[in-house]
């Protein structure tokens, strides 16, 4: 099984020489982008699981809309809110969405899962920093989905082979054919890959002058989407299955 998952985070950063958009222009690039990953699952007739950053869920509740409306799950990103932030964040997505939200996903982990389950999230889905020299790790861990205090906690998948891991900038530096073979190898031994890709990714960094690191341009935008159609159109070729995590987990 394949789950598939993006991250939409706060796009705020630094920008090169004197180049400056507002955060409506930037908020703007958000949700394109985010449409662009839309279409791309449509075409494909996939669902995935979007997690939203806590800063950018009021600002971005027509899309959040969107995203369930074309039958995708909603879950919460946390990058650095408290408690108090977080379970305000959950309220209020699931007042306007009138759906529950079972998963969280934290980057630099800050609550812990007693926390978490007292704000009745089910699953927690946590990464970790991907850099250049990330994909040249070899990382030894489990890859199983454990249970603790009635919480899911879902690992990040690792191929096997490889020790590869399955992260956002994986997915845009490597060879789309060496990405498959990973796919196929790691099935055989593993009942899941969990995938994460960012928004972000997707942005025009030719048009758009966000200071990036040079190896975080490679095959960004156009490129990406095209990466992601061919990717999702060799899922289905090979009639490989993909789920939103919630439907995977429970």
């Amino acid at each position: 099984m394949i789950l598939l998952t993006f991250n939409i985070i706060n796009n705020k950063s630094d920008f090169k020489d004197h180049y400056r958009i507002n955060d409506d222009e930037i908020t703007k690039i958000t949700v394109d982008n985010a449409s662009s990953i839309l279409r791309i699952l449509e075409n494909n007739n996939i669902l995935a699981t979007f997690f939203i950053e806590v800063s950018v869920v009021d600002t971005l509740q027509p899309l959040i809309k969107k995203i369930i409306s074309k039958g995708h799950e909603i879950s919460i990103y946390n990058a650095n809110s408290n408690a108090k932030e977080i379970e305000k964040t959950k309220k209020s997505i699931e007042d306007f969405t009138e759906k529950i939200i079972r998963g969280i996903r934290q980057k630099d982990v800050t609550l812990s899962v007693n926390e978490l389950k007292q704000m009745e999230f089910s699953y927690i889905s946590n990464i970790e920093n991907a850099n250049i020299l990330f994909p040249l790790k070899r990382l030894q861990r489990s890859t199983e989905i454990i249970e603790e205090n009635g919480v899911s906690i879902i690992p990040e998948s690792i191929s096997p082979y490889s020790q590869i891991p399955y992260n956002d900038f994986v997915f845009q530096a490597v060879p789309l054919k060496f990405y498959q073979n990973m796919v196929t190898e790691t099935l055989k031994n593993e009942d899941f890959i969990l995938i994460y890709l960012n928004s972000w990714q997707f942005t025009d960094f030719e048009k758009f002058r966000f200071r990036i690191p040079f190896y975080r341009k490679y095959n960004s935008g156009r490129k990406m989407s095209d990466k992601l159609e061919s990717f999702l159109q060799w899922l289905n070729e090979n009639e490989l299955a993909c789920a939103r995590v919630k439907d995977f987990v429970f």
